[in-house]
């Protein structure tokens, strides 16, 4: 259901990008904005991987660094179907991980120490099969190419608004055409990001369908994502930027559509024993962190 809702959704993407191209400028108009956000997301997409982990300064770890959190993704992996991807620890207190690389024999897991710090080994296991899903779906390409739809737009729009500034389309001025073209050039790139929105959001419940059975814990995820909810929260109310109100958000939406698509099979009294016994292992995450620290002396 969600591959044919994001299907859907960059269809509808791609006639926005066709009917705003007609109309703001035309053939040539269309085409000039698309090769341009074209280029731009090509080389975000080719090389997101370097990008990312240089910003969040993340370093590499091997089987002897961190055996048990490299062992964990490699089982993964292997359950997923995908070769072996590298794995990064990012230096930082706030939990997350993420996935990136332009294919899957180029991908990257990275997590955080802060997520390591928080989660036990059943829910880091969803959390790691959530991000290798991604790379599974091919998210990082779908996210790229709706990206250029979207920029496309916002280049057409931006084009659009400098043209209803000085003149309008020509004859279309006499009709209020300068005034219609200003109110697209404002409402095109809202629409556009919408429906970008809604394909990111689709692609993360699959990826929350897809690592609960990789993991082959659901509650597990469920878990992780109402930890991560929390965490998040605790960070919005901190001093400081407030970025973590969307994640947030996407957490508990993220949260419901696990225990709803995939929780149906189990009882509450397995969800309780199951996170009975996932508590007791509650420290293994810190001995991961002990082995990182233990390798770099």
């Amino acid at each position: 259901m969600n591959a044919l809702k994001t299907a859907l959704l960059l269809g509808a993407l791609t006639g926005l990008l066709i009917l705003i191209g007609g109309y703001f400028g035309g053939k040539q108009g269309m085409v000039i904005a698309f090769v341009f956000a074209m280029v731009m997301n090509l080389g975000s997409y080719w090389f997101s991987d370097k990008i990312v982990l240089r910003m969040y300064r993340a370093q590499e770890v091997t089987e002897q660094q961190a055996p048990e959190l490299y062992r964990m993704v490699q089982d993964l992996s292997m359950r997923a179907g995908l070769p072996m991807p590298k794995v990064f620890i990012v230096p930082s207190q706030t939990p997350n991980a993420f996935a990136t690389g332009r294919n899957e024999h180029h991908a990257v897991v990275a997590v955080t120490e802060g997520i390591l710090r928080m989660l036990n080994r059943d829910e880091l296991e969803g959390v790691l099969a959530h991000e290798l899903s991604h790379i599974k779906n091919k998210d990082i390409l779908i996210g790229a190419i709706a990206a250029t739809v979207a920029g496309a737009v916002t280049m057409l729009a931006n084009m659009a608004q400098w043209a209803a500034i000085f003149g309008g389309r020509g004859g279309d001025e006499e009709e209020g055409g300068g005034l219609g073209l200003l109110v697209m050039a404002i409402l095109a790139p809202i629409a556009a990001m919408i429906i970008q929105m809604a394909i990111s959001r689709s692609r993360e419940y699959m990826a929350d369908e897809g690592g609960a059975r990789v993991s082959g814990k659901p509650f597990g995820l469920a878990s992780a994502l109402e930890k991560l909810a929390r965490g998040s929260a605790a960070i919005m109310r901190a001093p400081g930027p407030k970025c973590a109100r969307t994640w947030s958000a996407t957490v508990r939406s993220a949260t419901r559509a696990v225990r709803n698509t995939l929780a149906t099979s189990a009882s509450c009294d397995d969800f309780q024993s199951s996170n009975n016994s996932s508590g007791n292992e509650a420290g293994l995450s810190s001995t991961i962190l002990w082995q990182i620290g233990q390798s770099r002396m």
